[in-house]
């Protein structure tokens, strides 16, 4: 498999992940547990509107990785986005992790995997 097929196969990875999540988990609220992620660190009044928007936010992301469009960007902001993420879950909500606090070996790998394929599988001329 080429390169620049490996980085196709795994931007549609990272994508479907994207919206999956954003709409299945958090948008539908078809696992709860987000919400209540969400409820732990930013308050129980609001934890419904912010997972909302949360997952909205996911669904626009998934479909900027599809795109293809400023695709350095788009990964670099996928990665903070898991870095911010993890690491307030980690602190302030990590009995609701699916592995507990576990779940930051989990995101380093994600993070790792998103870093490689746009880097060193998405050849860009260097100008």
């Amino acid at each position: 498999m080429s390169d620049k097929a490996k980085h196709n196969f795994l931007n549609s990875l990272f994508a479907v992940t994207w919206i999956v999540n954003g709409l299945y988990c958090k948008v539908l609220n078809l696992v709860p547990r987000h919400q209540q992620i969400v409820a732990d660190i930013l308050g129980a009044n609001y934890a419904r509107s912010f997972t909302l928007l949360i997952g909205l936010g996911e669904i626009l992301l998934g479909a900027w990785v599809i795109s293809g469009r400023n695709s350095r960007l788009t990964a670099i902001l996928q990665i903070i986005i898991i870095v911010l993420m993890n690491a307030l879950e980690f602190f302030l909500a990590p009995n609701l992790l699916l592995w507990g606090k576990f779940n930051s070996v989990f995101a380093l790998l994600l993070i790792i995997t998103i870093y490689y394929n746009e880097f060193y599988l998405n050849k860009k001329p260097a100008f």
